[in-house]
């Protein structure tokens, strides 16, 4: 087995939380990987050392079509430049998006005219994240310990504030988004032997699909998808690949199924100290994973976002909270901040009132987030912090003045812990986990403080 020495694939996430969850994957494969906040040089990369794949995270999920035709052709041409055989889009795994917000249909035109590739391959399913796709619909799990719900009954994405999945079918959900048609290969393609599997996927492609979705049910069919994806890749380079991180699932079991690259020694992380989390989810996993902290002696602060989105009173209100936190940590405690315990939190509704969109309320509310967690690690040097909630991550990441990241250790599946690179002396080198609102097991805080032993 031998490691790369080129990079094998750049990715742009629509979400920070979602391009952690990727990183982890390649690094977990064995591929040195590092995350950006901004498309880095070329030279950038190669002063440090070895790396097989970049991502860049971003925030389009909270974009209009708009939005999106100003932002995202120079950073796909840029990803493009790098000269990696894959070029990526990192979707959401539950595939939350509208024809005017985050629209998944619109990113891969674009990336689609960025690389010139005929046909785009789409990957959502993630049994890992107990996310599957069977004859091109949608399941997820609310959490990792709930039986799978199709997406359009699901407790949460079904009534999302912002993109409300109302629709299981991808294909279906896609072509309110894309005149690009969508062909499937299913299940039933995907267990068929090896030669018969090439036989229909050929047949697929006769129709000219813009758009090629693959189904993902069992662990099993991911060597096979990251079989088709590479071939094509090394085909007619560079290739454009949507999806969840289902795709280097199955890359990454294609890869080791060929002996391409020797597996990384175990990822550890040990016992912190202390531990802050800063919450902008309003899910009721992450609702859930508060209040097992709390029970499990974490100091408890609520937020005042009345008090964070008003111009007059957010610079104090920010401060308050870092110092009472800060003291809390001072006596040895962890803490948890929150914007929301769950959607039904009275908070929820009286920051809209004042704010406006969801995602200006992300905006406001992530950059609180990250601004009070940078005057905590400032203020105490805790080794050790957990910013959760999509949207929100990208905007505290901001605050925080983060450069770029790299995975340190697993912790639960979704959400690795990282070490982030920053100019900011208190925030260089802190080790820091990205939680999606609707990632982990109740006890993803208590894991994060204990370090990467189960």
């Amino acid at each position: 087995m031998t490691s790369p020495s080129r990079l094998l694939l750049t990715f742009y996430g629509d979400d920070f939380t979602g391009s952690t969850d990727t990183m982890e994957v390649l690094a977990q494969a064995g591929l040195r990987t590092l995350l950006f906040m901004d498309p880095p040089s070329s030279a950038e990369i190669a002063a440090r050392g070895d790396v097989q794949a970049v991502g860049v995270a971003g925030c389009s999920r909270a974009m209009s079509p708009a939005e999106m035709d100003a932002a995202l052709p120079e950073v796909f041409q840029d990803l493009a430049a790098l000269g990696a055989p894959i070029v990526r889009y990192k979707v959401c795994s539950t595939f939350d998006s509208s024809p005017s917000v985050g629209s998944i249909g619109r990113a891969i035109e674009l990336g689609a005219q960025a690389t010139d590739s005929a046909y785009v391959p789409l990957v959502v399913g993630a049994p890992a994240l107990g996310r599957y796709c069977v004859f091109g619909n949608l399941f997820a799990r609310s959490g990792l310990d709930t039986e799978p719900f199709r997406l359009d009954r699901h407790p949460t994405m079904s009534r999302h504030p912002v993109t409300p999945m109302d629709e299981s079918d991808l294909r279906a959900h896609l072509a309110k988004q894309t005149s690009r048609t969508c062909a499937l290969v299913d299940v039933l393609d995907l267990s068929a032997p090896r030669a018969e599997l090439d036989r229909r996927f050929a047949g697929r492609l006769a129709g000219r699909p813009g758009i090629v979705l693959f189904d993902t049910l069992r662990e099993d069919h991911l060597p096979a998808i990251g079989r088709l994806v590479w071939e094509a890749a090394e085909a007619a380079p560079p290739v454009f690949v949507a999806g969840s991180s289902g795709v280097e699932y199955a890359l990454a079991a294609h890869w080791r199924s060929e002996g391409r690259f020797e597996e990384p020694g175990e990822m550890t992380c040990g016992a912190a100290d202390a531990l802050v989390v800063v919450s902008g989810s309003c899910s009721p996993v992450t609702a859930q994973q508060i209040d097992y902290a709390t029970r499990h002696g974490f100091h408890e602060i609520a937020l005042d976002t009345e008090a964070l989105v008003a111009p007059t009173t957010r610079d104090a209100a920010e401060s308050r909270y870092a110092d009472e936190a800060s003291d809390a940590v001072a006596r040895g405690e962890s803490v948890t901040l929150h914007t929301a315990r769950g959607p039904d939190d009275p908070r929820v509704e009286a920051t809209r009132r004042l704010v406006g969109a969801p995602a200006a309320a992300a905006a406001t509310l992530g950059g609180s987030l990250g601004r009070i967690l940078s005057a905590i690690l400032s203020q105490t040097r805790v080794p050790r912090a957990v910013v959760t909630g999509g949207d929100s991550s990208y905007h505290a990441a901001r605050a925080l003045g983060i450069r770029s990241l790299e995975t340190v250790a697993p912790i639960q599946p979704g959400s690795p812990m990282c070490r982030v690179h920053a100019d900011n002396a208190a925030v260089d080198g802190v080790e820091m986990l990205f939680k999606g609102g609707q990632v982990g097991r109740p006890d993803i805080f208590i894991h994060a403080l204990r370090g990467s032993a189960p």
